[in-house]
């Protein structure tokens, strides 16, 4: 069963190297650009309620780090890659199409 496809953003809103906090339903998403490509991962960091979009995007390592302890997460799978967080953020499948971000939401 495919999920809800949802529009996040027009990509040319987004800086790239930068992160922005978008709500979609009951879901806080964290949508980062780099260059070209864009990635949707969920905005909370798994070690606390700290919003990931609030964070430094780590451009050269496909990575977001959240700004209060410093665990960075995966932009391509969740995994933490530093603690003190342990486990993955969820991540989403994005597209652009026409100019717009798209999310597929399970």
């Amino acid at each position: 069963m495919s999920g809800a496809r949802e529009r996040l953003c027009a990509l040319a809103e987004l800086e790239p190297g930068t992160a922005r906090r978008v709500d979609v339903a009951d879901r806080r998403l964290a949508v980062v650009r780099i260059d070209d490509d864009v990635y949707v991962v969920g905005d909370r960091c798994t070690h606390q309620d700290i919003s990931l979009s609030e964070g430094e995007v780590l451009a050269d390592e496909r990575q977001i780090e959240c700004w209060k302890h410093g665990s960075a997460f995966s932009l391509e799978t969740g995994a933490p890659s530093a603690l003190p967080a342990t486990k993955a953020t969820p991540v989403y499948d994005v597209e652009v199409v026409d100019g717009d971000v798209w999310v597929t939401l399970p």
